[in-house]
């Protein structure tokens, strides 16, 4: 391994007094914030990042299971360790939790209904912790789920990390591999709230149901992996035949 690929941050002493391990999970999960090992990419052998970071193989594995752990890094047994990546199939069970009564998981199809710039006002400036001059890419969409239209949603995205988004020809049905792909941002953490709402008129008329009719309202803030606020999501779900799921792990 090349010694001048990483600089070495790591030190036994200081304020925080963080054991070397932790001190080797955090610096790996810096490395990958700066792109310095993508999506999917396979990490140096754990001798190798002991030699680099000059502390113990057992240092090394024990910051690697933990990242593991939190589904920053990925193991293949007999292969290697690599960068986690957002794909179609684990954004599905990590990151959607609706699902149609009696039927497996799907992720839904979507379609862009509209997408805009705004200012970051009211609810939007407080949840990103944006200021009200700023602005934010707003992208509204209708999904389907086992081809039925079944979910509006309403996305906020801080302008300032995702300079292009607005050129893009098309936005496609995931979007946390789109973020972490296009722009660099792996969604780490979300944080959802959910609770039971009756249909507006300009709602019922885009879900084809009648005024009045019940909702599951879904609000959800997305962080990154160096802790950035990156999306604001409004979900508004059809309750009649579907219902939220989460596995405790």
């Amino acid at each position: 391994m090349n010694k001048n690929k990483f600089e070495n941050k790591l030190s036994t002493n200081g304020p925080s007094y963080q054991p070397l391990y932790k001190q080797v999970e955090e610096y790996v999960t810096q490395l990958i914030v700066e792109q310095r090992w993508k999506p999917g990419e396979m990490l140096p052998s754990e001798f190798q990042l002991a030699d680099e970071f000059n502390v113990s193989q057992g240092t090394v594995r024990k910051a690697l299971n933990s990242l593991t752990t939190a589904k920053i890094l990925e193991r293949k047994q007999g292969v290697g360790t690599f960068v986690s990546e957002h794909t179609s199939q684990s954004a599905l069970y990590k990151f959607f939790p609706i699902v149609a009564d009696g039927k497996t998981p799907e992720l839904p199809m979507s379609e862009t209904i509209d997408r805009s710039i705004a200012l970051a006002t009211g609810d939007i400036s407080e949840n990103l912790k944006l200021s009200p001059d700023e602005e934010v890419i707003v992208l509204s969409r209708k999904r389907k789920i086992h081809g039925k239209l079944c979910i509006l949603e309403d996305i906020y995205l801080p302008k300032k990390y995702f300079e292009g988004l607005m050129e893009e020809d098309e936005i496609p049905h995931t979007l946390y591999h789109f973020y972490q792909t296009n722009y660099h941002h792996t969604v780490q953490d979300i944080s959802d709230r959910i609770k039971a709402v009756i249909s507006t008129s300009e709602d019922a008329n885009k879900l084809n149901i009648s005024e009045g009719e019940p909702l599951l309202l879904f609000t959800r803030l997305a962080k990154s992996l160096d802790g950035k606020l990156i999306e604001y999501r409004i979900t508004r779900c059809l309750s009649d035949d579907y219902h939220y799921l989460v596995d405790l792990m």
